[in-house]
């Protein structure tokens, strides 16, 4: 049972200031999002000392690996918090799995969530926080240590008596997005941050962290989990964010004559520059404001987002921050398509098409060394290696899927490529961005309903239909669930469109895409 399933999840800067110049004038390279429970589960049970646990680090030495971000809570946190509650309060560590903490966790999932309890306490009994010990390590290690903050996390907030939850929420409903509607969707138990509390309450952590860790920068993480007003009210909730921002920069602003180097201010946002400005989370804003030194655009979680409008960012915010593409770890086409996940050759893919658009950073969430992780572990120190510049992804196998955007605003228009049904014969166009050169790509789309003879393809306004080349094996994940065929594309570079037209009525494309290296 991975971790993922015992959280019972629903589908639900830099060293100083020379360091801060160079690694934003120097793009490429990857950020790696550790999040607040994963070590203290798959660490469980085992002799934690000063230094094992400092060396979790070293795995990161060495790599392309630029930003550790290191995420200490949710509703909670995993260390000794003296303004939010520890994971572990509440907690009789001699007690049973089924003590009063527990008793509303899935029996079979209590030893598991266990681990992270009585891991996160342990330390703390024995005087070691692992987040200070990251950070110096880190350090020690070339690397630039940072801290993320969850904004809004919901994990498990369809259940009111989960041990996730803080008392702060649960004795305040009346502050929650969506008071009146019991439809089930985690969002409408969001905090609502048009109220004053629910911002001071949040502010006090970013206070906190600054008081105790010394780190590089601090990402405010506004896509854990993305909705933080009524729907409606995303607009005249925007200037509070902005306003919050602004005073989160103020601190580490105080903050940097103390600790006698740069602080820098990150923020996640959605992929989409009218997405995030009608949520209220105007990352343009606050990067040209001068509030954000490094902007993610990311997916929410429910796939990796391929076709990210890096270039519109770009215009928007210029050369004025970081820019880094968040990738998630699952991937599907569509949003009710089979869940699966990236391997190192659609992570390679997504890579080489987002860093050839103009991100300056490839950011890894949920890309962690065990359990929350690529099926395919044994390439882990490749993806460290490969993945995060051009020059060391070039000549290598990489997968460019067709895959969808899992985050819009309330009632905005969404849009996918895929499924595409034919009712009647017809055509079809597939637009992709395939990255840099590809000498000998083929192309693979599911079919269901028709044979491949049905079906004419033709690259960029080509002439001549691509040859099919024949079935495709199912092969490793991710893959089509159904029937899928390769055709011949040859050479493709950057943005691609493959003209589709099917001969006979009835058939659906689910999937798409583009393989080569």
């Amino acid at each position: 049972m991975t971790r993922r399933s015992l959280l019972q999840i629903a589908p639900l800067a830099l060293a100083a200031s020379g360091a801060t110049k160079n690694s934003q004038s120097i793009p490429g390279g990857l950020t790696l999002n550790e999040d607040n429970s994963h070590y203290f589960y798959t660490r469980a049970g085992q002799k934690l000392t000063p230094e094992s646990v400092a060396s979790w680090v070293d795995q990161y030495a060495g790599t392309q690996v630029r930003e550790l971000i290191l995420n200490p809570n949710s509703q909670r946190t995993s260390y000794a918090s003296k303004v939010w509650d520890p994971i572990w309060k509440g907690y009789d560590p001699q007690g049973p799995d089924d003590q009063p903490m527990l008793a509303s966790t899935a029996a079979a999932s209590r030893a598991g969530v266990r681990k992270w309890i009585h891991t996160a306490w342990e330390l703390d009994h024995l005087g070691i926080d692992p987040y200070t010990l990251w950070i110096n390590r880190a350090r020690q290690k070339k690397l630039s240590p940072w801290i993320s903050m969850r904004m809004n996390d919901l994990h498990n907030v369809d259940d009111d008596k989960s041990f996730m939850h803080s008392d702060f929420w649960r004795q305040h409903p009346d502050m929650r997005r969506m008071q009146w509607r019991t439809s089930g969707d985690l969002r409408d138990r969001a905090f609502d941050f048009e109220y004053a509390e629910v911002r001071d309450y949040h502010f006090r952590l970013i206070e906190e962290y600054c008081e105790r860790y010394d780190f590089d920068g601090l990402e405010l993480d506004w896509m854990r989990f993305g909705f933080h007003f009524k729907p409606g009210r995303e607009r005249h909730g925007g200037p509070l964010l902005d306003a919050f921002m602004g005073r989160t920069r103020d601190l580490l602003n105080k903050w940097e004559k103390k600790r006698r180097h740069k602080i820098a201010l990150g923020a996640r946002v959605p992929t989409r520059p009218q997405t995030a400005w009608a949520m209220g989370m105007d990352g343009a804003k606050w990067v040209n404001d001068g509030l954000v030194q490094m902007l993610v655009i990311t997916p929410f979680w429910a796939s990796i987002e391929t076709d990210m409008p890096i270039e519109q960012w770009r215009q928007l915010i210029g050369n004025k921050a970081i820019l880094g593409a968040g990738l998630e770890l699952l991937l599907r086409p569509y949003h009710d398509y089979k869940i699966q996940y990236n391997t190192l050759e659609t992570v390679r893919g997504a890579a080489a098409s987002l860093l050839s658009r103009g991100a300056d950073r490839v950011y890894l969430f949920n890309y962690m060394d065990s359990q929350t992780a690529m099926p395919d572990l044994e390439n882990y120190q490749a993806l460290l290696h490969e993945c995060g510049d051009l020059k060391t992804l070039a000549g290598k196998p990489r997968r460019h899927v067709i895959t969808y955007s899992d985050t819009w605003a309330p009632g905005e228009q969404q849009g996918a490529q895929l499924p595409r049904s034919f009712v009647r014969p017809g055509f079809a166009m597939f637009r992709l961005h395939a990255g840099p050169p590809m000498a000998d790509a083929k192309l693979r789309i599911e079919l269901e309903g028709a044979s491949p003879d049905a079906l004419e393809i033709r690259l960029n306004g080509a002439g001549d239909p691509l040859p099919l080349i024949g079935e495709a094996p199912t092969g490793s994940i991710p893959h089509p669930q159904g029937k899928s065929w390769y055709w011949k594309a040859g050479k493709t570079n950057g943005w691609t469109v493959f003209d589709v037209q099917c001969k006979t009525a009835g058939a659906r494309i689910h999937w798409v895409e583009v393989a080569g290296s």
